[in-house]
């Protein structure tokens, strides 16, 4: 009877490593495109946060540089975001508020080499592109009048051959 039991004890631990082996390549792993539609729920979700607490820099705390910033990694991390014509307004309006000196923070001193980076200037050229993107790439968006308005104030759309690569 032990014979029989430290056999079958043996046997068993012999075939556990192999069919976790095994496993993970059968596809116990999500491949395909449900591991795509998994990635972009995460990625709307995320998403989603940034933008809710760029959208409470921006309106309740008039924080527009804090507003700024998670929007314009939100727009860069996230291109097929599904509210990204919110994103693109906060990103234009911030902007320009910042260059006018408004709200509670102040554009920063960046180091000398991007001295360039945060002059009223530069603030007005990005919250032109950022709005002119949205003007053109959502027309029927809610936000697309109010950045048309902004728009006019800066001196109109950018056009294509300002923009820059």
């Amino acid at each position: 009877m032990k014979r029989y039991l430290l056999t079958v004890c043996l046997i068993a631990l012999a075939v556990t490593p192999g069919a976790s082996a095994a496993r993970a390549q059968s596809g116990g792993v999500a491949a395909g495109a449900e591991s795509s539609a998994v990635r972009d729920i995460e990625s709307e979700k995320s998403a989603k946060h940034e933008l809710e607490v760029a959208r409470h820099y921006f309106k309740n705390k008039k924080a527009y540089l804090a507003a700024f910033l998670r929007v314009d990694e939100l727009i860069a991390g996230y291109p097929e975001f599904s509210r990204l014509d919110e994103a693109l307004y906060i990103a234009g309006m911030s902007s320009l508020y910042l260059s006018e000196g408004k709200g509670k923070q102040q554009a920063p001193k960046p180091p000398a080499e991007r001295a360039d980076e945060f002059t009223p200037e530069a603030l007005r050229d990005k919250a032109r592109d950022y709005l002119t993107r949205l003007v053109n790439d959502f027309p029927k968006s809610d936000f697309r009048k109010d950045a048309q308005d902004a728009l006019d104030q800066l001196g109109g759309e950018k056009a294509k051959d300002e923009k820059k690569n």
